[in-house]
């Protein structure tokens, strides 16, 4: 038996006579999709850690896992926005659920070939001395890199790629609802534009699992209306093993201190 095989069937994302999803119905799907990430999903390969970042960012092949879950169907319409100098594409991803044709939702995605990591490739001194000067460059970084204008022809398909990508990504995300344990699109950044390394210990840790959570509730509450220890200590301490969201955080803080009980000086 495969791991994926051991994680209970997915709630539907739509109920089939059109009626809202109840609290329960998204609670069971951020529990699906927790599992999913603990029994199935692989760092660095569905999603990865970026330094500075509270939450991992979600790859291809995770954003793949995760419509495969829950059943959901991809169609793809693209607008070619090229010029002459500039490959550039951006894509639309249009989820339906795999069973019933029911819309889900949509996610958008765009890239073009002016990105830096697209625009520019390492030079041998023979082309870059043949290159014109207004399509060549020294980058200063920890070497010096002598770099030639790519041909945008050259990347097409990687920029339809990246930008098809991106959209899915966006899709998958805004229609499961699992934008509070992913970010998107963090590696794709330079890494001047990527938060700053503010997060320290908690960086690359998974969600705290919600079952968990409510089996420890109930104790860590006790402890803090008895004065024993704060709900900052809990989250700090907490947080060494697992991501909590806001919510479960609001758990906490919410607790009622009991003011402490006034007693007779013996005399």
């Amino acid at each position: 038996m495969t791991a994926i095989a051991t994680i209970e069937q997915a709630r539907p994302l739509v109920r089939q006579e059109g009626r809202a999803l109840t609290a329960l119905d998204i609670r069971e799907r951020v529990n699906t999709i927790q599992q999913v990430m603990s029994a199935v999903m692989k760092r660095d390969v569905h999603y990865g850690v970026i330094p500075g970042c509270k939450k991992p960012s979600l790859y291809k092949p995770g954003s793949e896992v995760l419509l495969a879950t829950f059943q959901i169907a991809t169609s793809i319409q693209v607008t070619d926005l090229s010029t002459d100098d500039c490959i550039r594409y951006q894509v639309r991803v249009i989820g339906t659920h795999s069973q019933s044709g029911t819309l889900l939702g949509e996610g958008i995605g765009e890239c073009s070939s002016n990105e830096e990591k697209y625009k520019w490739k390492k030079a041998y001194d023979e082309e870059w001395n043949a290159t014109p000067e207004n399509r060549r460059r020294i980058k200063f970084g920890n070497y010096k890199d002598k770099q030639v204008r790519t041909d945008p022809a050259d990347v097409a398909n990687t920029i339809l790629k990246m930008a098809k990508k991106r959209a899915q990504i966006d899709m998958t995300l805004t229609v499961t609802g699992a934008s509070d344990c992913f970010d998107q699109d963090i590696e794709d950044l330079p890494e001047h534009l990527r938060p700053a390394d503010d997060v320290g210990r908690n960086a690359g840790l998974m969600p705290y699992a919600d079952d968990q959570f409510k089996k420890n509730l109930p104790a860590w509450q006790a402890g803090i209306a008895s004065g024993q220890f704060t709900a900052a200590d809990v989250i700090k301490k907490v947080e060494t093993r697992g991501l909590l969201t806001d919510e479960q955080k609001k758990q906490l803080t919410d607790t009622k201190v009991n003011p402490p009980q006034e007693q007779e000086i013996p005399e």
